[in-house]
């Protein structure tokens, strides 16, 4: 492989908190009660539109979404932090001459400062979102296909990792290889090991052993 593409909330990054902090910011402005971060979680990954319409019944979703991105940009850098072995994993897979490339639901705006944030901007050749292909999440495969071209590489030649099930839907739509880390399982009410990945990692960091440098 050449190239490895990943998703962000989840798989990188625990945004957990943060998500869940702005989430339950829309729902007191709308009269609702706040909800714990566990019941959030399962709603992820399927973009913000969604996550509006699914955690504040009855709002209108663009001014839900609206709020949301308000109240967002006050919160995500306090309260968002790496995952377990992203830190020395992703810089040494770059290190190694892997072309590597972000794509996620989160807006690529959000995304590209929490990447420079955490200290990974070096490291990835693309950080892509919605925003970047005409507003088509996955499992929509848009997304993947724009960082295989802007990797310059084909879909035999890269994986994508992730960690739920939407993930696994946009990888084969895309024809890509797709591994999953488990995390927390926060992939709503199919485990992961569930749900159709080529591979199901112990860790972040087996990737150092999956992912060698690119033969020449």
């Amino acid at each position: 492989m050449k190239a490895a593409l990943f998703d962000f909330d989840g798989t990188l990054a625990n945004s957990f908190a943060a998500i869940t902090s702005s989430t339950n910011h829309v729902r007191a402005s709308y009269g609702l009660p706040a909800l714990p971060e566990a019941a959030v979680c399962k709603y992820v990954g399927y973009g913000l539109s969604h996550l509006m319409a699914d955690l504040v019944p009855g709002a209108p979703v663009d001014e839900a979404v609206a709020r949301y991105r308000e109240h967002h940009s006050t919160v995500m850098i306090a309260e968002t932090r790496l995952m377990p072995g992203v830190a020395e994993t992703i810089p040494e897979l770059a290190h190694r001459g892997l072309r590597l490339g972000v794509c996620s639901n989160k807006r690529v705006e959000f995304t590209r400062e929490l990447v420079r944030a955490l200290g990974l901007a070096g490291s990835f050749a693309c950080v892509l979102g919605p925003d970047d292909v005409g507003q088509r999440p996955k499992p929509d495969p848009a997304m993947l296909l724009e960082g295989l071209t802007r990797l310059g590489v084909s879909p035999a030649e890269a994986v994508y990792v992730g960690d739920m099930i939407v993930d696994v839907q946009a990888a084969k739509a895309a024809g890509v290889p797709v591994w999953l880390i488990p995390a927390d399982e926060t992939g709503g009410s199919t485990p992961v090991h569930d749900a159709g990945a080529d591979r199901v990692l112990r860790s972040f960091t087996e990737l150092l052993e999956l992912l060698p440098p690119p033969k020449k």
